[in-house]
């Protein structure tokens, strides 16, 4: 399923954001693989997934490739885990934040109820088992962070743990995969931002941000907030929409830096 997401985005942008919703229909056949869902139920739950799109009458638009960033909403996202196979781990603490130009717009912050806390998890984040005595259940919680997250772009510092954590345990839980576009502030900051090491807690101290606690999940989304945030303020100014944001985090790094000299 998240490949056929991702074949979708591939489409859409190849097509200058939009298609016509027979066109997108027709890609959902042909990217859908073994999957056993007809393609109008795929189609529903690619909506329902979080990926942009806005169906105008008989056209699918990619709301991604025609908003300018600085219009965009952000949710940068952290969380804490009792392990890091999915498979066998659980969620222990969902920290986000919701950013748009500038400013913090909402935030979510929870612990969830967890049964098995390894000695080793509570030496590095400091979370107890009594912490997470009175904490809501994943399936209480998760429901609640996936209409806080919205369509709004997921943003991590190390995108790939985060985002196919939380899409697996969405998926554990009966609430699909994600499906909202991904941005990770490592790479970004790679692009942008001269430093030694990339780790947040380097950067927390290197960029001047000092948030007081780190190995927490609100706590480091706040700190990958202002990543982000520096990190935007340094981009080229021919980087103008979401889209070309993401596929600019994607650039070989020499060649970013070079955007990044021409545009100064």
């Amino acid at each position: 399923m998240r490949g056929l997401v991702e074949h979708l985005a591939a489409a859409l942008k190849k097509r200058g954001g939009r298609m016509s919703l027979e066109a997108f229909r027709s890609e959902i056949q042909k990217a859908r693989g073994e999957l056993f869902e007809s393609v109008d139920t795929l189609l529903e739950l690619v909506i329902a997934s979080g990926f942009p799109i806005e169906i105008e009458g008989e056209e699918v638009v990619l709301l991604t490739f025609f908003r300018p960033w600085r219009e965009e909403t952000f949710c940068i996202v952290d969380i804490e885990t009792n392990g890091s196979v999915p498979k066998r781990s659980q969620i222990i603490e969902i920290g986000a934040l919701k950013w748009r130009n500038g400013e913090v717009i909402d935030r979510f912050e929870s612990f969830a109820s967890c049964t098995y806390l390894p000695y080793q998890i509570s030496e590095i984040t400091g979370i107890m088992p009594e912490d997470l005595e009175d904490a809501p259940p994943l399936e209480r919680l998760l429901p609640r962070f996936k209409a806080f997250l919205g369509d709004a772009v997921f943003v991590a510092h190390n995108i790939n743990f985060d985002y196919n954590f939380v899409s697996h345990s969405f998926e554990r839980f009966g609430l699909g995969i994600l499906g909202n576009r991904r941005l990770c502030t490592i790479e970004l900051a790679r692009r942008t931002i001269e430093a030694e090491r990339y780790g947040l807690g380097h950067l927390n101290e290197a960029l001047g941000i000092d948030t007081a606690v780190h190995h927490r999940a609100y706590a480091d989304a706040l700190t990958a907030s202002r990543v982000l945030e520096i990190s935007l303020a340094n981009l080229p100014a021919s980087v103008e929409t979401t889209e070309e944001l993401i596929d600019f985090t994607k650039l070989p790094i020499k060649k970013a830096k070079s955007m990044l000299k021409s545009s100064t």
